[in-house]
């Protein structure tokens, strides 16, 4: 959804209608989480995607409808349904998906509210009536200090915004239940709150080709990227276009001054002992969610020996990927990229790294629905 508010920017300023399909519930096997997005516009264009393919074909005809009518629909796809087939959702999971259209003047307001939250890194929630007593497709936006639109009754949007603040420290995304004015403990109306932290932050130390890969993928997968190195004839934008900002700092001193939480991942390429014992021994003593370090075998004890002279703990070692990325043969700086994000990607998620072939049961890992769940060393924290 991030990603298409920033695409639709031009069609807020235009004044183009379109209209938003969300993936508001999932049952099952199904490629795309809560939240996943795709937008019509009245004259056609589609931006995003709501299954990876499978239902498109439909969703594209009800926002087309809704575009028409001016109305919010909600649509459930699932292999049990008759037509389940011809719109092509096979994977055995059912979608719930609420159409919204952006016609009128105060619901597009909330969205350029929305996106300008966005535009400052700032976190916010968007809440969405999905059924009930209360007017289906109906919004309210909330930040940690402001509240925009409204779910249609003043004790709704009253509890409503206490809950998506809640929800948003937490980074959590789901689907809450109240009374029609806002009473807890009933289920009259069902609101989709989706909640956008921040984005989680990628530390890359050591200014070589290897992070110049790396930082490239760390951005393509939806992380702020920094490239630090000591080094100032190394750390120039222009060799990291793909980073967010490039620091020349020794590295230890740059990451005890940087904000590092349950999201944050660190990749240590620098080859270094002068950098990287210093270095690790501050990442260690972080929150990071995962701490990746680049080297042979050898390096690797010798590195650990020279971290536990500095007092570093086993269960504190236990925390290093090193050698840093999954066992893919990779040779170029390129492939050792796709590697990291491979094993970031398998601790974030909680995956084994195996081929799926060789395994059994669902492909998609049960979490809570559009958050993101936990660094498997750490705690949980959304995306």
């Amino acid at each position: 959804m991030r990603e298409l508010l920033s695409a639709l920017r031009g069609r807020l300023d235009d004044g183009t209608p379109f209209a938003v399909a969300t993936v508001v519930g999932v049952r099952g096997s199904a490629p795309r989480r809560p939240g996943a997005a795709m937008a019509v516009t009245a004259d056609g264009r589609v931006t995003g995607s709501v299954s990876g393919g499978c239902v498109e074909g439909a969703v594209y005809e009800a926002a087309s409808e809704s575009l028409g009518t001016g109305a919010a629909q909600l649509h459930t796809y699932g292999i049990s349904d008759d037509d389940a087939f011809a719109v092509g959702l096979t994977c055995g999971g059912t979608l719930q998906i609420l159409v919204r259209p952006y016609t009128d003047a105060q619901p597009r307001r909330a969205l350029s509210v929305l996106l300008e939250a966005l535009d400052r890194a700032e976190p916010v929630a968007l809440a969405t009536v999905i059924g009930g007593a209360a007017p289906l497709g109906a919004q309210r936006v909330i930040g940690t200090g402001h509240a925009t639109g409204t779910c249609g009754d003043p004790g709704l949007d009253h509890a409503v915004t206490e809950d998506a603040r809640g929800l948003l420290a937490q980074g959590m995304t789901g689907v809450q239940s109240y009374g029609a004015h806002g009473e807890r403990r009933m289920a009259d109306v069902s609101v989709f709150v989706q909640a956008f932290a921040p984005p989680p932050r990628m530390l890359v130390f050591g200014a070589i080709d290897h992070a110049a890969a790396t930082a490239r993928m760390g951005s393509f997968l939806g992380y702020r990227v920094t490239v630090c190195d000591a080094r100032p004839a190394f750390a120039t934008p222009e060799r990291f276009p793909f980073a967010d900002e490039v620091v020349r700092a020794w590295p230890h001193e740059y990451l005890a001054g940087t904000e590092v939480d349950e999201r944050t991942v660190v990749c240590v390429l620098t080859h270094d002992p002068k950098f990287d014992i210093p270095l690790l021994r501050t990442a260690l003593r972080t929150r990071a969610g995962y701490i990746g370090v680049m080297g042979s075998r050898r390096t690797h004890e010798d590195r650990n020996a020279r971290l536990r002279e500095e007092g570093v703990s086993e269960r504190e070692l236990a925390r290093l990927a090193s050698p840093i990325g999954l066992d893919l043969g990779a040779r170029t700086p390129e492939e050792t990229a796709v590697s990291i994000a491979a094993e970031i990607v398998r601790a974030r998620w909680g995956g084994s790294g195996r081929p799926l072939a060789e395994l059994t049961g669902a492909i998609h890992r049960p979490g809570r629905d559009g958050a993101d769940p936990a660094f498997a060393q750490v705690a949980e924290a959304e995306a």
